[in-house]
């Protein structure tokens, strides 16, 4: 897919500290309840008037969910980290979202609907938003295991970069972040995407971080098709808030070995038709607080040295750092983190937290801000609308 919209402005309220931290800090008490006794209301008790071995049958199963799913994500994310339980655990997670989410809307507007156009009685009202509720998350559901199995489409845009020497003009920036090895095997997927960023003939190819979620020994058969990936120039890593979950270090060591370069609060040069880029990269925003020694992210040391006249290009894997990427005069960052919400409609969640979703956004007057909605997908086994992407930039100069 190409993208040749205009760059859009940033939304200044979703930049300042969010409360999304607190509310996420009560959600494992009260979302799971949430999550299945409100699409349980509005199937079986919300007029239907289902026979009795139906209404008892269904109630159970939504009980059955409600257990097994804050247990097996306990057994499958918890010390235990059994891959089997998470799968289920993770599934759960999904499927219960997409169904409450469809109860919601489809349990409010389609009843009225029904009832301003003089549809039924209210049994059969009822029952009719049953069924369609019922059919909706089961098209979602297959359609959004399909959008995340599948190798992402590769989303293509021009950045237009006011401080790049024309010698630098119609460099090729790919960009791969949040992969999320994890408890599916990935392995073959990891290879075609490889195979997918190798055609794209890139000068740099960028990870901005959450590799996997597991340790780099659990994870490496998945991460090991990284080392076929091909650059010009060069491959850069930085690490995301996951790593930290994961014995960070171990993260950083493998990519090295993989062949590529940990900017861990630290810069290279790119240089090209006698014109040269500073790539820099810093640590995710969480690693101070990790308790991981020696990781933090740090953008004074991560351009220490560098001539202030050269453009500069920043993985950080957070959007959020786009704050102090602008005071530092940064050119252009790029980031993961956000999945582009993943599920529909968790994106207004995701927007409490960080000041872009997706795309190309501006920051003060010179810094871009590219967010990619992500190339793998985080726990549940679901993309719905919110597609994964390769992004390939390609960088211009206004003196070509």
């Amino acid at each position: 897919m190409t993208d040749t919209s205009e760059t859009q402005p940033a939304d200044p309220a979703t930049a300042r500290h969010s409360p999304l931290r607190q509310v996420l800090r009560f959600l494992p008490l009260f979302a799971p309840i949430l999550l299945w006794s409100v699409p349980c209301g509005v199937l079986l008790y919300a007029g239907q008037h289902w026979p009795t071995p139906i209404t008892l049958a269904g109630t159970a199963l939504f009980a059955l969910g409600l257990v097994a799913m804050p247990l097996a994500m306990v057994h499958g994310h918890g010390r235990r980290q059994r891959d089997g339980a998470a799968i289920v655990g993770d599934t759960l997670l999904g499927a219960s979202w997409i169904l409450f989410t469809w109860s919601v809307i489809l349990g409010v507007l389609l009843r009225l609907a029904l009832l301003a156009a003089g549809v039924g009685e209210g049994q059969d009202r009822a029952r009719i938003v049953t069924w369609a509720v019922l059919g909706v998350t089961a098209v979602l559901l297959l359609w959004g295991y399909v959008e995340a199995r599948r190798v992402p489409r590769v989303r293509s845009l021009d950045v237009h970069l006011p401080r790049l020497g024309a010698g630098l003009d119609g460099t090729r920036v790919v960009l791969v972040t949040d992969t999320h090895y994890g408890p599916l095997d990935r392995a073959r997927w990891s290879a075609r995407v490889c195979e997918k960023v190798n055609a794209l003939e890139a000068d740099l190819v960028c990870h901005t971080g959450d590799i996997a979620d597991g340790t780099a020994e659990r994870r490496r058969a998945q991460a090991a098709p990284l080392s076929t990936v091909r650059a010009t120039k060069a491959r850069v890593y930085v690490t995301g808030n996951h790593e930290y979950y994961s014995e960070a270090q171990g993260w950083v060591d493998l990519m090295d070995r993989l062949g590529w370069e940990p900017l861990r609060n630290r810069h290279l040069l790119l240089e090209r038709g006698g014109d040269t880029l500073v790539v820099a990269g810093v640590d995710d925003v969480t690693a101070e607080s990790s308790g991981v020694a020696g990781h933090r992210a740090d953008l004074a040391e991560a351009l220490h040295g560098a001539d202030p006249e050269l453009p500069v290009l920043l993985l950080a894997h957070q959007p959020k750092f786009v704050d102090r990427a602008a005071e530092g005069g940064v050119d252009l960052q790029l980031s993961g983190h956000t999945h582009g919400g993943q599920i529909w409609p968790f994106h207004h969640l995701v927007r409490l937290d960080q000041p872009a979703l997706a795309g190309l956004t501006r920051h003060g007057a010179r810094t871009l801000l590219y967010t990619s909605r992500g190339t793998g997908f985080w726990g549940p086994p679901f993309r719905v609308f919110a597609p994964s992407e390769i992004t390939l930039l390609v960088l211009r100069s206004p003196q070509r």
